[in-house]
Formats: C-alpha cells, sequence, structure tokens
C-alpha cells in the first residue's frame, strides 16, 4: 500500500512504443509522479526512451513487477494485452494505471477489478483529457445550467483509417481495435463526464472494405485483412434521460460533422475534440443568433496525459476515489461491447455496468495541489 508519508509516487513503466513519450514527460507538470525504470519487449526501445528522458533504470517486465520500489504500473502495451498486463501487476501487489481500453473483453477487465479490489489496489484507466481544460469548462456549463436540462447529444468521430499515417497500423483493423474501441473511449468517457451513466444501448456495425492497403512507410503497400466492424453507429439512453447519437468510423473521406454537440432545454453546447484537453468551447441559448466562445475556466490545457495518473496518485495519499478510475472504464467497455453486440443479436441491451459521473475539477485550477482535488 501507498505510504502517506510520501511525497510521490514511484511509477514503472511497461510499454514503451509511440504513447509513452507524452508520459515520460509527465513528471514535469505533476511532481508527485517519479519515474523510476521502464521495460519494453524491444529492449532497444526501452533503452532508448529511458536515455531520452531520464528513467534511471531500464529492466524486463519481470525484473519491474518485482521492484519493492515501485508503487504504480503504467500500462502502454497494446490493447489486447492490456488486461493481461494490468492483472499482472495486482498480483505483483502494485497499482495499475492502463492505457485505454481496460481490456477488450469484459470478462478479463471484470477480473482485473475484481483481483484489485480484494487485494485493495487501485486500478485507473485512460483516457484523461475529460480533465482537461476544455471538457472541464464544458462540465461546469451544464451543471450550471447554461443549457438548460440536457436532452440529447451527437458524437461523431470519423476519418479514413490510420494506414495513411501510421508505421504499422494492422492492430486498428483486428478483434479489439477498429474506430470505436481505438478512439470511441474518448467520446464515451467525455459523455459520461458530462451526462452520467449508460443504462441502454442500441447498435449497428460492419465492415465495409474487408482489405485495407497501407500508404504509411515502411510497409507501404502491404494488405490488411480487416477482422472487426469499421463502421460503428450507437443509440445511448443515458440514465440522467439524453438520448445519444454517436458513430465512429474509418470508412469516411470527408465530412462537416461536429466532435461532440449536446442539447438542452435552454441552448446548445459545442464540445471541443475529446482526444485533447484544450477547446474552443461554444455555446447557443435560445433565442440567440450566434454562437459565443466561452473562455476556458479550468487548466491543463496543453497536452497533458499523465494527469489521471497524476489524480490517481494523490487519491491514494488522500483516500478518496480516483476520477480515471476502473469503474468508469469498464463502463466505456461495457458500451463500446453491447454496441457490437447489439448490431450482432439484433436487439437493445442492457448494461449491467455502473458507474459515479467523476468528480469535477476546481475551476481555475492550474496546479495540482491535493487539497484543491477533493
Amino acid at each position: 500500500m501507498f505510504s502517506v508519508a510520501k511525497t510521490h509516487v514511484n511509477v514503472g513503466v511497461i510499454g514503451c512504443g509511440n504513447i509513452s513519450s507524452i508520459y515520460l514527460q509527465a513528471p514535469q507538470k505533476f511532481n508527485i509522479l517519479n519515474i523510476v525504470a521502464c521495460a519494453d519487449i524491444d529492449m532497444d526501445r526501452a533503452r532508448a526512451q529511458a536515455e531520452k528522458y531520464n528513467v534511471p533504470r531500464v529492466c524486463t517486465v519481470e525484473e519491474l513487477l518485482a521492484d519493492p520500489e515501485i508503487d504504480v504500473v503504467l500500462n502502454l502495451t497494446i490493447p489486447k494485452v492490456h488486461a493481461e498486463i494490468s492483472r499482472a501487476a495486482i498480483k505483483a501487489g502494485k497499482s495499475v494505471y492502463s492505457e485505454k481500453p481496460l481490456g477488450i473483453e469484459r470478462d478479463e477487465a471484470r477480473l482485473l477489478l475484481e483481483e484489485a479490489e480484494a487485494s485493495q489496489l487501485r486500478v485507473g484507466c485512460a483516457p484523461d483529457t475529460f480533465l482537461g481544460g476544455g471538457l472541464q469548462t464544458c462540465i461546469r456549463l451544464i451543471d450550471e445550467g447554461a443549457i438548460g436540462t440536457p436532452v440529447a447529444a451527437t458524437a461523431f468521430m470519423v476519418g479514413h483509417g490510420p494506414e495513411s499515417w501510421h508505421p504499422n497500423p494492422d492492430f486498428f483493423y483486428q478483434i479489439g481495435a477498429g474506430p470505436m474501441f481505438d478512439m470511441g473511449p474518448y467520446y464515451l468517457t467525455a459523455l459520461i463526464s458530462m451526462l452520467g451513466p449508460v443504462r441502454r444501448v442500441t447498435g449497428s456495425t460492419r465492415i465495409s472494405f474487408p482489405e485495407r492497403i497501407i500508404t504509411s512507410q515502411p510497409l507501404h503497400g502491404t494488405r490488411i485483412t480487416v477482422t472487426t466492424p469499421t463502421h460503428v453507429a450507437g443509440l445511448l439512453d443515458f440514465e440522467s434521460g439524453p438520448v445519444v447519437t454517436i458513430i465512429t468510423s474509418f470508412d469516411v473521406w470527408s465530412h462537416k460533422l461536429p466532435c461532440i454537440e449536446i442539447y438542452g432545454s435552454e441552448g446548445t453546447l459545442s464540445v471541443p475534440d475529446p482526444n485533447t484537453f484544450n477547446g474552443p468551447v461554444y455555446l447557443r441559448r435560445a433565442g440567440e443568433t450566434e454562437w459565443s466562445e466561452v473562455p476556458l475556466t479550468h487548466g491543463y490545457t496543453e497536452n497533458s496525459r499523465g494527469i489521471g495518473l497524476a489524480d490517481m496518485a494523490h487519491a491514494m495519499r488522500s483516500g478518496r476515489q480516483h476520477r480515471a478510475n476502473g469503474k468508469l472504464a469498464y463502463h466505456v467497455l461495457d458500451i463500446m461491447q453491447a454496441i457490437h453486440d447489439s448490431s450482432t443479436e439484433g436487439k437493445h441491451i442492457d448494461l449491467n455496468s455502473m458507474c459515479d459521473r467523476p468528480a469535477p475539477l476546481t475551476p481555475g485550477l492550474h496546479t495540482w495541489e491535493d487539497d484543491q482535488v477533493q
């Protein structure tokens, strides 16, 4: 267990791919984090990241898990092994914070949470972009009644897939990925942070192009066999009342759709890209003829990945619930899986999972002191 006497938590990183760079910079923003070791199946990659970001030790996964000085494992592995590595961390007596999604199947994610609870350890999970200034400003506007009672919303993440830019895009088109599992967590977590949990899901999915051709380097010309839906449409009934339409797609060449809009009884809120921490935030109330840009009321508007891990570290010290927690991440996984299940089974899916809406941050928060984020 984490000692309240410590001024920081020692973090060991497993997985040193592209996403690790921003996390390895997190201690520069959040003093409570102290990254002491990193591991990867590619030791050269681990050594390169350690040298670049001044991580004192490179080791194997097994050595990292056995290190008694490490309090939290930061799990940045590929999605299909997220739950496996996180469970290994829990079995080693360490709390864990994982990249999204929590897992690719409900059963493995549920087992992870049960084992963590039995060991009195923490599970956290990305995304943490909802803790940024843009989305926290939107949360405050909704809570203050700026658009009245939310009645509906739309969320769109559409494009033509990552094969034109990602160096190794094959996994995006396999089970456990696709547009919903890859990008859906940003949109669903943002919606839950604003509107609360979902009670029922309906979905329709398709594989529009059974084969993709990589146009990026170094695998230019390689063909990908697609095994997971690449156009996913969902209808979400929220516990608090709103009906929300979400579309995620790798099959769209161009569009003019918003990222997220919240429709209320007294106006509409235009929400920024939930894969970012910044704005802009726009508001248009009933009777108004123009949109107004709303100044952001919260800090952390630059790329602040790691803020969820820092929040978990502070929560470990104070005993409160951390915001990017396992129950939230499991609810997001349940929603994504239910959208696919609904399409396959041809029926509504009533969700068995539930979570609390994460506590909003304090307006004007620019430093991460624990007494400000109770």
